[in-house]
């Protein structure tokens, strides 16, 4: 199968059968947005959500985020993943975001990637769900996707998977393939025990296609 159909046909099965893909984390505007996301490294989606509603009251704005001490914030945040290190980046964040951009979340990529915590990844997240940017956030679910079904070819880092991911899918589609290949990674092609057996895009995943010629010799 060529590249370009593998391409071709997993992008064509979601748009017809996940026409609706969006960002699972909870939030109201911008600042809670990068928020979350930043709280997102290395931990679920679903304990983040469980998270911020009581951070979000007390610090609803990055100026009552930007008074607060690191430790207020730690106790907040204590039960997601390296809590210390989130607690110091959102500190540090929130008081960049009143010192330099007036409180508001930056919409440029270079700039957003200047804040404490903000690296390409959360950056291009926040640009696709805010902005709709064409850009392509690659975690630990699109790389394996991606890897697994053949859509990269011999990427051994996030940034080369985003650059082929970038070159072969549509500009405008790229926000929402973001999605489209989290989702896929969360609840089908999981790290373990992947349920290829009821996969929708098995007919052009390359790992599964191998792995079926296999046990036909």
């Amino acid at each position: 199968m060529k590249r370009s159909e593998r391409y071709e046909g997993i992008i064509g099965w979601f748009a017809e059968n996940m026409p609706v893909a969006e960002s699972e984390l909870h939030f109201d505007n911008p600042f809670q947005l990068i928020v979350a996301v930043a709280l997102s490294a290395q931990c679920t989606d679903k304990r983040v959500n469980m998270t911020t509603p009581a951070l979000f009251e007390a610090y609803p704005t990055p100026q009552a985020m930007a008074a607060a001490t690191q430790e207020e914030i730690y106790g907040y945040i204590r039960s997601i993943s390296y809590p210390n290190n989130k607690a110091r980046n959102l500190l540090g964040m929130a008081r960049m975001l009143c010192d330099e951009f007036g409180g508001q979340v930056p919409d440029d990529l270079g700039q957003l990637q200047r804040l404490p915590g903000v690296g390409r990844k959360t950056a291009n997240v926040v640009a696709a769900v805010l902005w709709n940017r064409e850009v392509m956030p690659v975690d630990t679910h699109v790389f394996r996707v991606a890897a697994r079904t053949g859509l990269s070819v011999g990427a051994r880092t996030p940034l080369q998977t985003e650059l082929q991911l970038e070159k072969n899918i549509p500009g405008p589609l790229l926000p929402k393939a973001h999605h489209w290949l989290i989702l896929h990674g969360r609840y089908v092609c999981t790290a373990r025990a992947p349920k290829c057996a009821g996969c929708g895009i098995a007919a052009w995943c390359k790992r599964r296609q191998t792995e079926l010629k296999a046990a036909r010799r």
